[in-house]
């Protein structure tokens, strides 16, 4: 009965789209989908959110209680107002600190950056095991590699990156270990979550599930396909679910030109693992009633944050990631579909035909509302304003990656990229400086990557070997200094770190690590 009433208790909190009022669209009933510390913590929870116990608010949720919450929960209650109390002590006493990767392994710059890297990989790697009910890790059956830092849990998008680098190391078993994980979250949750935490259960990251069915395909064959299909096919229905009754619903917009696909999260209230933060934006931005609704769907594109989120191009609270067609996100569902197509042909030629017909609405959205004739780059489309956003990013390398541009809209993003985007150390993400961590000055490995593959496929092979080398001197040089990789690079200012965003600059670090490997390997191959 207690697991009945902490389940009807979380579907009453729940807050959705006021514009839809759609239920969370998860596939299991299991209340391990809200076995969450807000929920089961209650005061407890805000009062340690919302004070100086832990300078991130991340920490608090990944902490491992040492009994269940409800016991935690009930010693609080009949403690909090003695005139000793000490909350910080409270919670030394009754939960265990997560553990920090930095603890356990010192770099040694003597050794290459490659070699360094491959010392890391079995560091950074966690063993599937059993979980314990009151944690908010999600058990996997297998071991999987984190990003590292603060990064404790496998992340959807990362990984596709980090596998970049396990192939170039040839640890193809570690890839195909990780496939099979996702491919269990999407067996049980009908979807991959932003981690495997129960807090990020609400929403996903960028789909790039069939990036990495096609990466271990390349290698192992056919067989790859079929071992995934069913996942594979299941994760596109959760990012196509909708009422076509509705012209928004969950994460489909309905346009003339056939279902297109947004960012989205089914909660509407603070961020679990951002809780503070959250809480104050929404204090300055309160006529906002979508704010921490804003927030969640921003987070669940990879891009938290981001001015191309912003409606005003530079104060967080005007996030309106809701409002948003993505130009990366609609290419990425391309891409899917491609894959799709290849595993279903010879099974369903229904389906195969259902999807080629939304591959040839996406091409004809992305020339009709995404491409910027003036510019001739591609761009987010607000569907509210029923413009495009004028946020210029490198999420319009995105279509030359899935091949969905023409040869002459690929040699003017080329030519746009290298007058604009290209820095000493790389690619820039955006050319805005806002304070956020996905603009200007910093650049991130996963963009460096589908940059480069999207100007090769295309023939732009100079431009590509050019962002190439200097990304991974960038790479090589903080490692050199600092004996770490970084989360993110300031490309623009070479002697300074990156920064910007909610938390510390991270080491470890997953995707970097992949990329720089996947890099070096390219340019050995180049004349």
């Amino acid at each position: 009965m207690y697991k009945i009433f902490m389940l009807l208790c979380c579907m009453l909190l729940l807050d959705c789209h006021q514009e839809t009022k759609e239920k969370p669209e998860h596939s299991s009933s299991s209340t391990e989908l809200y076995n969450t510390p807000d929920i089961f913590l209650g005061d407890l929870f805000e009062a340690v959110q919302t004070s100086n116990v832990f300078l991130d608010s991340k920490t608090f949720v990944d902490c491992r209680p040492k009994i269940s919450y409800a016991e935690i929960s009930k010693l609080y209650q009949s403690q909090k107002n003695n005139s000793d109390f000490n909350l910080k002590t409270f919670v030394k006493t009754y939960f265990d600190l997560p553990n920090s990767h930095e603890t356990v392994f010192v770099s040694d710059t003597s050794n290459s950056a490659t070699t360094h890297i491959k010392r890391l990989w079995p560091v950074l790697k966690h063993q599937g095991k059993p979980n314990n009910i009151n944690n908010t890790l999600i058990e996997l059956p297998n071991p999987y590699i984190v990003p590292g830092g603060r990064f404790r849990e496998i992340y959807y998008w990362d990984s596709y990156f980090t596998m970049l680098g396990l192939v170039a190391s040839k640890e193809f078993d570690v890839v195909a270990d990780m496939l099979d994980n996702f491919a269990y979250l999407i067996a049980t949750y009908g979807h991959i979550p932003n981690g495997n935490r129960t807090y990020y259960l609400s929403r996903s990251q960028p789909p790039f599930f069939a990036q990495m069915i096609d990466l271990l395909g390349q290698y192992k064959g056919d067989s790859i396909y079929e071992n995934y299909k069913v996942e594979l096919r299941k994760e596109y229905e959760f990012w196509m679910a909708h009422n076509s009754n509705k012209a928004i619903n969950k994460h489909v917009v309905n346009t003339k030109f056939g279902a297109m696909n947004r960012y989205y999260d089914a909660f509407n209230k603070p961020r679990q693992e951002a809780y503070k933060e959250d809480v104050k934006l929404a204090q300055d931005f309160s006529a906002d009633s979508l704010v921490y609704k804003n927030l969640r769907a921003a987070a669940e594109s990879g891009w938290d944050f981001s001015s191309r989120w912003l409606a005003d191009g530079k104060r967080l609270g005007t996030t309106e990631t809701l409002n948003i067609i993505p130009v990366d996100l609609q290419a990425l569902m391309y891409g899917m579909e491609t894959v799709l197509i290849r595993s279903f042909k010879n099974e369903d030629p229904e389906f195969v035909t259902a999807l080629k017909t939304s591959q040839a609405n996406r091409i004809t959205f992305l020339n009709t509302k995404q491409y910027n004739q003036t510019l001739g780059v591609f761009e987010d489309y607000n569907f509210k304003t029923q413009k495009q956003t004028n946020r210029l990013s490198l999420a319009m390398v995105y279509p030359l990656y899935f091949n969905m541009a023409t040869d002459e809209q690929a040699a003017s993003v080329a030519k746009y990229i290298e007058t604009h985007f290209l820095k000493p150390g790389g690619v820039v993400t955006t050319n805005n400086e806002t304070g956020e961590q996905w603009d200007a000055p910093n650049g991130w490995a996963p963009l460096q990557w589908m940059t480069v593959i999207g100007l090769e496929r295309y023939g732009h092979y100079d431009l590509a070997t050019t962002i190439m080398q200097r990304w991974t001197a960038l790479n090589e040089k903080v490692y050199e200094n600092t004996g770490k990789f970084v989360e993110k690079y300031n490309v623009e200012d070479l002697s300074l770190l990156a920064g910007g965003g909610e938390y510390a600059l991270q080491d470890g670090f997953g995707w970097s690590n992949g990329v720089y490997l996947a890099f070096k390997e390219k340019l050995k191959q180049r004349p």
